[in-house]
């Protein structure tokens, strides 16, 4: 039977062999904006190849002093000379400076963790997958920050809406921090939604744990699947969902999005999230509507043409916004 760690390790033998091949390419001059595009894509593929990029840039700069310094054939002992970039004898002593120092890699990867943002534009979407299994996939305008060492993964979500799927790990810690609060897993499939003066947490599946870092919750709120709690103007509310109310209600991670009973005023903001022309609701009447429907996540215009058959609503166009008010 073959050993899974061995194919482990030989995986990750191949990424960093891949990172390595990227980074002498980059420096032997000829780099072209094609080359920096297709290095991007490279990068974008997977958590684990940003990581052994970054690590072996970081290992190669803290070697820099090699590329100038080398004996000189048949000289005396101590006697240097210049190394030119792309040759192949700087190549082969780039390459055994890096091969050297990846014995300390794990030390220097567990105390200096590796950073890096991820962002959606307005109605956009992105999947990034982590080399330990977990997932993390980003909804429509978000911006998240990865720190990633040995031990601990740290999300920051700075705006947005975020599904984690994390495989838990006993011997490494993965924290979410939005606005003052922190999300910590327990072995989870859980929501994370940040806006000014707002924060949502929906638990799927597993456990995880809400408290404050700066020790303002003294006692840290522990879910269960099903929960949903929001948090807003120093309040904590907690709904209880059922498993099929909550996978419509982050359908978005299929295209989709659910209302059932939902005012029209909701309905409608979360239409503006994705994009396209804003929409506004004139009165408060109009905006307490309910409605029970599922829509693409770009289906404002099928939402307004729905809404207008159905609920006997008026829709106008004011320059770039749409006006939903009571028909009279």
């Amino acid at each position: 039977m073959r050993d899974p760690h061995s194919h482990a390790s030989a995986t990750a033998d191949a990424v960093q062999a891949e990172a390595g091949a990227w980074i002498a390419r980059r420096d032997e001059g000829s780099w072209r904006d094609t080359d920096q595009a297709e290095l991007d894509a490279w990068l974008a593929q997977s958590t684990a190849h940003m990581i052994a990029f970054v690590r072996l840039e970081d290992m190669w700069k803290r070697a820099d002093r090699l590329k100038a310094l080398v004996p000189r054939a048949g000289a005396g002992k101590g006697t240097l000379r210049h190394l030119v970039p792309g040759t192949l004898v700087w190549k082969s002593v780039a390459a055994a400076a890096v091969v050297a120092s990846v014995g300390t890699a794990a030390l220097l990867y567990q105390s200096r963790p590796t950073e890096a943002m991820y962002a959606t534009a307005i109605g956009g979407h992105k999947l990034l997958k982590l080399a330990d299994g977990s997932s993390i996939d980003l909804n429509t305008d978000t911006r998240l920050r990865l720190s990633v060492s040995a031990n601990r993964v740290t999300a920051k979500l700075d705006r947005g809406e975020v599904f984690f799927r994390v495989k838990h790990d006993p011997h490494r810690l993965f924290v979410v921090l939005a606005g003052r609060h922190r999300v910590t897993d327990l072995g989870t499939e859980f929501v994370v939604r940040s806006e000014p003066n707002r924060l949502e947490v929906a638990l799927i599946e597993g456990r995880a744990k809400l408290d404050a870092p700066d020790g303002r919750m003294q006692t840290p709120v522990l879910l269960t699947p099903g929960d949903e709690i929001t948090v807003a103007n120093n309040l904590i509310t907690t709904t209880k969902k059922s498993s099929r109310r909550l996978d419509e209600e982050f359908g978005w991670r299929r295209g989709m999005l659910t209302f059932e009973n939902t005012p029209l005023a909701d309905v409608v903001a979360e239409f503006n999230r994705y994009g396209g022309r804003k929409i506004i609701v004139a009165d408060q009447e109009t905006a307490r509507i309910p409605l029970s429907a599922s829509f693409p996540t770009d289906g404002a215009q099928s939402f307004l043409e729905l809404a207008k058959a159905m609920l006997k609503v008026k829709i106008e166009q004011h320059g770039d916004e749409i006006v939903i008010s009571r028909a009279r």
